[in-house]
């Protein structure tokens, strides 16, 4: 078998997909993705073709050293998105041979079902309450949020209280038995985050993720020993290495992006890297179809996945929403809060081809927005 081509898909409300070809018909599909950057990923995968077309698709491995470091210039967000879409795509393929799912070939399930949470937005206390009330309604034990917007290095007591009401008004309505995660989105600084978590603690968070961005990655030992809260990172780490040191500072859970951190090959690896250091993973993922179907491939493979993020509903997904790109929607089915094994060969979806090919004419141009303080100065988004 022989890769024919790799054509790519810019698709709303902010995703790029990939199909590979093979010359004997498997196709199989990724979703190499930096979010605001569609086109420059698939700029780096058209480059890839050059190499892959013509090369036996289940080399999956030798691909991926290829193509991760068979260059001189590696690694960073755009080079391992493209390589992440392409090995999600391999693996789909190679699944499709084999007559199998993903997880089959990464040695079996370790359970039956995936832990899922959704997302919820609102600024006052009665409206995140009414947003967690409702997804608890729907089945959901968790939901992630967001911890601010724009933030100054070191902000008022008000921010760090009214961002307290709000948890407080979640747990008072969903019970200690719903779990909230606090998305900080890197906006916080060392002295914030201190400042901060303190306060949060009464209401046990389920996780506060990434509280610093990751180029001060080497002084998020100092948030995991201030606070019980446990500490979760990694959604703009992109390999084994960035994360090495991350795991020994004391995080409690792993957030590789599928579509990011070099796919399947990669963030299976980093599932193991962290079971070393008694580190859960939850792989990061408010994207598409594609890389939720990857995503749970690996967690069913994975004994440390705790849960497993899903975009449905997301606030970015304006136009499109998760299920609109596949023929079967009932494969993400959630139902108590978790969603099923799927069992169909491949990454277990089939994508809605001719979908795909229409919403591609139209494309997107999804750029991440400009956050700025109250003095006008960049604000982290």
């Amino acid at each position: 078998m022989k890769i024919t081509g790799l054509t790519t898909y810019l698709v709303a409300p902010r995703w790029c997909f990939l199909r590979i070809d093979t010359d004997e018909g498997v196709t199989g599909w990724g979703e190499p993705i930096v979010e605001g950057r569609a086109h420059t990923v698939a700029a780096a995968v058209d480059e890839a073709a050059d190499y892959l077309v013509g090369q036996d698709p289940l080399r999956i491995e030798e691909h991926w050293q290829v193509l991760s470091k068979g260059n001189f210039y590696r690694g960073g967000p755009v080079l391992s998105s493209a390589v992440a879409g392409i090995d999600q795509a391999l693996w789909d393929i190679a699944g499709k041979v084999h007559g199998v799912p993903v997880y089959q070939l990464l040695g079996g399930h370790v359970r039956d079902r995936m832990r899922v949470y959704g997302w919820i937005g609102g600024d006052r206390p009665d409206v995140v309450a009414d947003a967690a009330k409702n997804m608890q309604n729907q089945g959901f034990t968790a939901i992630k949020m967001n911890g601010g917007g724009e933030m100054r290095r070191v902000d008022t007591a008000a921010q760090c209280l009214a961002l307290v009401d709000r948890v407080a008004a979640i747990r008072e309505a969903c019970g200690p038995d719903f779990d909230i995660a606090i998305d900080f989105h890197g906006r916080f600084t060392v002295a914030m985050a201190r400042r901060t978590l303190p306060l949060l603690e009464p209401y046990l968070p389920f996780f506060v993720e990434e509280p610093l961005v990751p180029e001060l990655t080497d002084q998020i030992g100092q948030i995991c020993s201030s606070t019980s809260i446990p500490i979760a990172t990694g959604e703009r780490l992109y390999s084994r290495w960035d994360f090495k040191d991350v795991l020994s500072a004391g995080i409690a859970i792993a957030q590789p992006d599928l579509s990011h951190a070099g796919g399947i090959s990669e963030v299976r690896r980093i599932a193991a890297q962290a079971e070393v250091y008694d580190v859960a993973l939850a792989p990061h993922c408010p994207l598409g179809p594609i890389a939720l179907a990857a995503s749970l491939q690996v967690d069913f493979a994975s004994p440390n996945a705790l849960i497993q993020e899903q975009s449905l509903g997301i606030h970015y997904n304006e136009g499109s929403d998760l299920l609109d790109y596949l023929v079967d929607t009932s494969v993400f089915g959630f139902a108590d809060g978790y969603v099923t094994r799927p069992t169909k060969p491949g990454l277990g979806i089939e994508v809605d081809e001719k979908e795909v090919a229409r919403a591609a004419e139209v494309g997107h141009r999804w750029r991440t927005p400009t956050f700025r303080r109250d003095d006008g100065s960049l604000a982290e988004w």
